[in-house]
């Protein structure tokens, strides 16, 4: 987990104040406390269950599993190779609630799909 705070979240978007995690094992360490007292960020832990953040994520499992659902093959075996097209498909198309894709509220900039070159 500590590996990949480092490389998917310090490197890619910056050093953050805090972190958000769950009461997981995973989390609660030597090795995240080093990671935090290095790069200079507290570790918050959230309640064990929040209605709001569930509701969220079971939205947002509901959208990818149909998205998954029409791009995978018949046999479902594949959905691990295509998880990243839908991933992608999701980041890049416009959500009504918040008017903008998700791509552009994390990179400020929308994405340039592989049809516009």
């Amino acid at each position: 987990m500590v590996d990949f705070i480092r490389t998917h979240i310090i490197y890619r978007y910056s050093i953050s104040h805090r972190i958000v995690t769950d009461n997981g094992i995973q989390f609660s360490n030597s090795w995240m406390d080093r990671l935090c007292g290095k790069y200079k960020f507290k570790q918050y832990k959230s309640s064990i269950y929040n209605v709001a953040a569930n509701g969220l994520a079971e939205a947002f499992n509901k959208t990818l599993c149909n998205l998954l659902k029409k791009i995978v093959s018949k046999s479902k075996k594949d959905w691990q190779k295509k998880i990243g097209e839908a991933l992608w498909a999701y980041r890049t198309t416009h959500h009504t609630p918040i008017g903008v894709t998700p791509y552009s509220l994390v990179y400020g900039v929308e994405a340039f799909l592989p049809l516009e070159r």
